[in-house]
Order: structure tokens, then C-alpha cells, then sequence
């Protein structure tokens, strides 16, 4: 299979199929189909009329759908310029061929999957079935991607044969419960907009959390009443003193509140004891001698810590107290990341000691915590928390593997990130320039990453003992040293983070090997659909596709 993909590569001829869209159209004028993540089961209805859109299109809902219907209707009406109403079932006549009808209710999912959905379209309708609103959800982003990609464009065109979709028949649920993208916003700073665009983007592809590095050495970025020098001096720059910011509090609930309507949790990330640079040179006390150094606005890392010694242990139990607090009480969803990777100027028994302090104070807000995989080498975890192995599918060393494996040991369950397939600020392999003008990205992880390396790893095949149950799911972070503009993190994140998602949405598929030449022509639809939408992805115009 790869071989023959490195054949298609070769003589020029993936490049232009994958710009094209690799589209055809059956026997009725629709557009063959072709759904990311790959749903547990797809039958598609040879020969079958397919279901169309017309002016007297209704979503009829029947039970508690959330926010589903409407965020569906807004895009259909955008694109068409017809009423779309929602209605709810029993409250007019009966459904007619053009309607999408929505049932949540027990038993509508396969197995009774939280996140599950079953999707049947056809000359009848439309019809999505599902035990939560979050499947609901997750089966008008399947039905989206069944209708024509110009769907995605305010007052659109109707194609030809009209806004159809094939019929077909589709089982789905998701295989992790956890799957994520990280948004580094310490480095450099994204405005509400910017995360918003982001995160309608992961929903698309299924993605249900919204990872927010929101402290680093460059940049502290949210908000804490009481603490007004974190966003005056800590958030007054970033990495190349590209400027600053911070999102206040009302700033922050607005993120976490769209991202919810889509079904995804926000987990806010408080970086600690390392990587605390802003934190410190805003509050004096925190620093073992007293003094605050100066912004930082470089790339290093390492060099910064929370001070360990008993002299500062009130000052610093207090300032984790405030912090964590804070951000649990803005946070609705279920976890609160206290970092833990890095800390390369904190001695060992300090290390130790602020771990155990720090993971405290988070779990003292009653949320699960989260930490990168270093602060497994605590034995004084909370119970419950979770890991993030951050290191290679190769481990570095045996270090590695018994600090990520120890979150397991003490009752919790890891997040899997392997830089070297899962970190999206990773280069391309030919080092291309963005639609910007600059090559981004770095390589530190082994070298550039494509799209088949990030598509080929298995998540439970990497650490000893560290099976199904005990991964909770996978992340892709994006660090932000290179970007400061949302076009350059797109670049960057699409189309990789599309085999993230179908890694931790998608069955493991029968003897592990994942087809990369089918997977390769839904992202092309895909890339159809991104282009509606204006999204920046590689390959952009002019730019061959190279792996």
C-alpha cells in the first residue's frame, strides 16, 4: 500500500489528485462520499436516490439535542438562503423527503456509545439517532460532510444536481473517550476570534477537547482577580517581542461556552514549576532571592522555576491556591493541566516536593488533574490523575517510560502525544513556505513529520503495560514559537491533525494497518471543503504535496 502511494508521489500524480479533490459522482449527480474520522461502518446505497435539500427543508427534533440542530440549520440557511427552521417532532405535520430529522434518546446509539450516532440518508430524509447530545452532534458533522463542500460557503451557488447527498447508512462511535488538540497561546497570543475559528475547525473532524497552554516563560495569558501583574508584566510579550495579551475572565467563559455548543471541553493549562519566566518577573516573591528577572521573549527552555525553599512556601502555596482556584472556577469541564515537563533548574527533591504541592492545590479544586508524563516520577499523585507522554513512539529511555507508566500505576490513565508523530508545530519535509511568505515549524522531534508518519503509529504499542483501557485518548499540540498568525497555525495543523483525529475516533482496524492510500482521498475531500471555508492548509496553491 505504501509503496504504491510512494509510487503516486513520485511521478507527480498525488499531488494533483489530492489538489483536485480526487471528487467523481454516481449515477444521480452526487458527490461520492467520503467521511474523516472513518466512521465504524459506512454502506453506501449503490444505485439509490440520494437525499436533497430543498427550500421547504425543516429539522425536526425529538428530545434533548443541545445546540446540534441549530448550529447545523445557521449553516445550511448561510449557504442556501432558505428558512431551514427548527421544530420540534409532534409540533407540525408529519417529516417530509427533504427533512433532517434528530432523535436523541436511550437506545439510539450502537451499544449505547455516549458519543455515538447512527445516520440514515436517503429519498426518505435525513435521520440522526443518538443516546447524548454529543452524538447528536458529531452526526450533523458526519451529515456535513456528505452534502457538497460549498455547503461551507455563505450565500453559495446550488452545484449542480442540487445540494444532494448520496444515501448511505452510517454506524459510528468514537473508539477514545479523550481527543484532543492543544493550542499553545503562551508563546504567542491568539485573540477569541482566532480560538473560535480553531475550534469549529476540530469539531469538523470529530475532536472533542480543546487543550489551552494559557502560561509559558514568554506570556502569561488569562486573567486571576487579585493578581493584576500575571496580565500587566506577564502578559505584556511573547516569543521575538511580537507584543502581548491575555484574555479576561468574560474572554475566557466565552471560549469555553462556544466551545461547548460544539461539544468540546476546554482543559485549561497552568505550566508549573518550569516554564513559569512570565510568573516570576511579575511577582517578585515567588523568586527565591526576591528579584524578577526580566520578560523573556526568546525560545529556550529549562532555565525558570517556582521556588522550593520552606522560606517561600507560604507565598507559593498561596499563589497556587489563587491561580488553580481561579481557573477551576471559569472552567466547567472536568480537568485542570498543571504541566509538570521540563524543569530543568529545579533540583530533584524540589522537583518532587512542587509536584506534590502543585498537584495538590489542583486537586483541591476538585478537578481531575493532568500533568506531562515527567511528573510521573512523583509516587505522591493524586488519585485519578491523568499523564501526557509527551516523548517519542521510541521512548528515550527507561526514565521515560516508568514516569508515564507510574500515572497508570497510581490509578490514573495517560493521554498519548508523541512529538515525533503527534506535535503539529513539526516542519514539513521540504521546508515549505507558508501562503505568508516564511517557513514555519521546527524539528527537533526527530526531523519534518508527514502525514503518513502521523498516520501510521498506534497509541497502545508504545509503552509496556499501557493497553486500551488505560489510554484515555490522544492529543496533538501545536506550540507556537515559529507562528503568530492563525493562517500559520492552520498551515501547520491541517491536514496532519486530521490522522490524530481518525487515530483516536476510528476502530483500530484488523491486523493494526491502517489504509493510508483511502485515507489519503478523504482528506482531499476534505481539502475541497477546507478551501469553502478559508482555511490555510499545505498543500496550499502552488505548493506540490510532498511527505
Amino acid at each position: 500500500m505504501r509503496r504504491r502511494t510512494s509510487a503516486l508521489l513520485a511521478s507527480g500524480l498525488l499531488a494533483t489528485t489530492l489538489l483536485a479533490g480526487c471528487s467523481s459522482a454516481d449515477q444521480n449527480g452526487t458527490t461520492m462520499p467520503g467521511i474523516t474520522p472513518l466512521p465504524v461502518s459506512f454502506e453506501l446505497h449503490e444505485g439509490a436516490a440520494p437525499f436533497r435539500l430543498t427550500e421547504s427543508t425543516r429539522i425536526i427534533v425529538e428530545g434533548d439535542a443541545a445546540t446540534a440542530p441549530e448550529l447545523l440549520a445557521e449553516r445550511l440557511r448561510a449557504a442556501t438562503g432558505w428558512e431551514v427552521p427548527v421544530v420540534a417532532a409532534g409540533s407540525s405535520a408529519g417529516s417530509s423527503a427533504s427533512d433532517i430529522m434528530i432523535v436523541v434518546a436511550p437506545g439510539e446509539a450502537p451499544d449505547g456509545a455516549a458519543e455515538g450516532y447512527t445516520l440514515e440518508v436517503d429519498s426518505d430524509g435525513a435521520r440522526i439517532g443518538a443516546d447524548t447530545p454529543a452524538g447528536a452532534f458529531w452526526g450533523t458533522q458526519s451529515l456535513r460532510q456528505l452534502l457538497p463542500a460549498a455547503i461551507e460557503r455563505a450565500d453559495a451557488t446550488e452545484p449542480d444536481g442540487g445540494w444532494a447527498a448520496a444515501a448511505a447508512s452510517v454506524t459510528d462511535a468514537p473508539r477514545f473517550a479523550y481527543r484532543a488538540a492543544m493550542l499553545d497561546v503562551a508563546r504567542h497570543f491568539f485573540p477569541v476570534e482566532d480560538v473560535e475559528r480553531y475550534l469549529d475547525q476540530l469539531a469538523l473532524l470529530k475532536l472533542n477537547v480543546l487543550h489551552l497552554h494559557l502560561t509559558d516563560d514568554q506570556g502569561w495569558r488569562l486573567e486571576i482577580p487579585g493578581r493584576p501583574e500575571l496580565t500587566g508584566i506577564g502578559a505584556s510579550t511573547s516569543v521575538g517581542g511580537d507584543g502581548g495579551g491575555f484574555y479576561t475572565a468574560d474572554d475566557y467563559r466565552r471560549i469555553v461556552a462556544y466551545a461547548a455548543d460544539r461539544q468540546i471541553t476546554v482543559v485549561p493549562e497552568i505550566d508549573l514549576p518550569g516554564h513559569t519566566n512570565a510568573a516570576l518577573s511579575a511577582t517578585p516573591e515567588l523568586n527565591c532571592d526576591g528579584v524578577a528577572p526580566a520578560p523573556y521573549e526568546g525560545v529556550e527552555v529549562g532555565f525558570s522555576s517556582l521556588c522550593a525553599s520552606p522560606e517561600r512556601a507560604e507565598v507559593t502555596d498561596r499563589f497556587l491556591a489563587d491561580v488553580l482556584g481561579t481557573v477551576a472556577s471559569l472552567t466547567p469541564g472536568p480537568y485542570l493541566h498543571v504541566g509538570g515537563d521540563e524543569s530543568l533548574a529545579t533540583s530533584e527533591a524540589d522537583y518532587l516536593d512542587l509536584v506534590r504541592r502543585i498537584t495538590a492545590a489542583a486537586a483541591a479544586t476538585g478537578k481531575t488533574v493532568i500533568a506531562w508524563h515527567e511528573a510521573g516520577a512523583s509516587t505522591d499523585l493524586p488519585e485519578g490523575t491523568i499523564g501526557q507522554y509527551w516523548n517519542f513512539v521510541e521512548p528515550a529511555n527507561d526514565d521515560e517510560v516508568a514516569n508515564a507508566v507510574s500515572f497508570v500505576e497510581q490509578g490514573g490513565a495517560l493521554v498519548m502525544s508523541p512529538a515525533d508523530v503527534a506535535y503539529l508545530d513539526m516542519k514539513y519535509v521540504d521546508d515549505p513556505q507558508t501562503a505568508l511568505g516564511r517557513t514555519v515549524g521546527l524539528q527537533w522531534a526527530k526531523g519534518p513529520t508527514t502525514l503518513d508518519e502521523a498516520y501510521a503509529w498506534e497509541p497502545t504499542e508504545i509503552l509496556p503495560g499501557v493497553g486500551e483501557t488505560q489510554v484515555l485518548g490522544i492529543e496533538a499540540p501545536l506550540w507556537t514559537e515559529t507562528v503568530s498568525r492563525i493562517e500559520e497555525v492552520e498551515f501547520l495543523v491541517f491536514p496532519r491533525v486530521t490522522a490524530i483525529a481518525e487515530i483516536a475516533w476510528s476502530p483500530r482496524p484488523d491486523g493494526g494497518e491502517r489504509d493510508h492510500d483511502a485515507f489519503f482521498e478523504r482528506v482531499a475531500r476534505l481539502g475541497e471543503r477546507w478551501d469553502v471555508l478559508g482555511v490555510t492548509y499545505y498543500p496550499v496553491r502552488g505548493v506540490p504535496w510532498t511527505r
